[in-house]
């Protein structure tokens, strides 16, 4: 598991310790990521929406979640049941 943000990697790291993480953040200052993703100003707001993608071993979309605003976000029982399918 790894989280993508758009800041770049000082900010990122801050991010990180704010929140807690126990996976790696990961920084997309290019917004690179982001953009092939199809998430990158998706709301207008000059970030990447929230999203949520299950990447399978042969790198193929397994599922994935895009916020429609910045408070939508699939709930960590929902990821985790897409998870044991």
């Amino acid at each position: 598991m790894a989280a993508i943000s758009v800041d770049d990697a000082g900010g990122a790291r801050s991010m990180s310790s704010l929140v807690g993480a126990e996976y790696p953040l990961l920084a997309d200052p290019t917004r690179v990521t982001s953009k092939s993703y199809g998430v990158f100003d998706l709301l207008g707001d000059g970030v990447a929406a929230p999203a949520v993608f299950i990447i399978n071993p042969d790198r193929s979309i397994r599922w994935s979640y895009v916020g429609r605003d910045i408070a939508d976000r699939p709930t960590t029982a929902s990821i985790l049941a897409r998870l044991r399918n």
